[in-house]
């Protein structure tokens, strides 16, 4: 299973109050084709457990010596609600038992404690977000409290008046209301502790911040994906000096060129020596000829031969082909 893609469904479910054995617990699962992701807390500790096919295939022949049915057969058994519930020392374990086709069937989750990022992007972050909407709520309605105290006012002030006495309220005033809160509200909702989980209303916030932190860790895994690629786009474009995989830096391709220019020269003059080779072995007479020139002619003469010699030519281009 992929731990990111688990843990997105996960959040996505609620918190679901249960009593199991006597014991109050907030349960949250989520049950795939043949696999699923279960956490449990009582507000003291949190505990998990995560199974794929493999593993709930290989503790059902643990548990049912006689089973040999596929794990898509029998795996709906294993969301019955009626559980059995024993502590073993850190970790708990729901006992399950029921029947398959006319056959004992029984099942255990065995959970282990929920490790600290799990339990805090499950249930810290969500409860904090609802906190600070909530608390934004609060402060929106009461300035509509005191806006629709200073329409009444402007009715009053124009002779308006109340048909029911009943109906006439005192001005909202936000600090007092703060206080009241405080020294009423809140003790006889601490008083209440034994009640866990959310009402409707507070699971619909729940499912509401959750899914919006799902959508914007799904976009931020997105653009992580992309963004080594960019970066490696962008430095090839930044950095004249970088080299993509399988290729010769630019500067160690020219000395490389240079030296195969170099070596084609060479073949070059090669050729052209053994061309004045077999042009001086034609005759003496062309020796002696030249032989017999005056200094300043011997100098020019040869520079004008190599230059008007066919035969340079051709071996020079054939030279250039080493690069192809």
């Amino acid at each position: 299973m992929e731990r990111d893609a688990v843990d997105g469904d996960l959040l996505d479910c609620p918190w679901v109050p249960v009593c199991i054995s006597g014991s109050q617990l907030l349960a949250k699962t989520w049950f795939g084709d043949t696999a699923y992701r279960i956490l449990l807390t009582d507000l003291h500790s949190v505990w998990e457990e995560e199974m794929d096919t493999r593993a709930i295939q290989d503790r059902a022949q643990e548990l049912n010596r006689r089973l040999r049915a596929p794990v898509h057969a029998f795996f709906s058994h294993m969301c019955e609600p009626q559980f059995s519930l024993n502590h073993h020392g850190g970790n708990i374990n729901l006992k399950l038992k029921s029947e398959l086709a006319g056959v004992p069937f029984y099942w255990e989750f065995r959970c282990t404690p929920a490790p600290v990022a799990l339990v805090c992007s499950q249930l810290v972050r969500p409860l904090l977000l609802m906190s600070r909407l909530l608390q934004r709520q609060v402060g929106q309605l009461g300035a509509l409290l005191a806006r629709k105290d200073t329409e009444l006012q402007d009715y009053r002030d124009n002779g308006a008046v109340l048909s029911r006495e009943r109906l006439q309220t005192e001005l909202f005033e936000e600090q007092s209301y703060r206080e009241n809160f405080l020294t009423q509200t809140v003790p006889q909702v601490c008083a209440r502790q034994g009640g866990l989980g959310f009402d409707s209303e507070l699971q619909e916030l729940y499912s509401a911040v959750t899914s919006y932190g799902n959508t914007n860790a799904r976009k931020r895994k997105i653009s992580e994906r992309h963004a080594p690629e960019e970066d490696q786009s962008t430095t090839e474009d930044r950095d004249p000096n970088h080299a993509a995989s399988g290729t010769q830096p630019p500067g160690e391709e020219v000395n490389h060129g240079l030296d195969q220019v170099n070596h084609g020269l060479d073949q070059v003059n090669h050729g052209l020596d053994q061309g004045d080779k077999r042009q001086t072995g034609r005759g003496d007479r062309a020796r002696t000829t030249d032989s017999e020139r005056p200094n300043e002619e011997q100098t020019t003469v040869p520079m004008a031969a190599a230059a008007d010699r066919p035969s340079a030519r051709p071996k020079k281009k054939k030279a250039k082909g080493l690069f192809g």
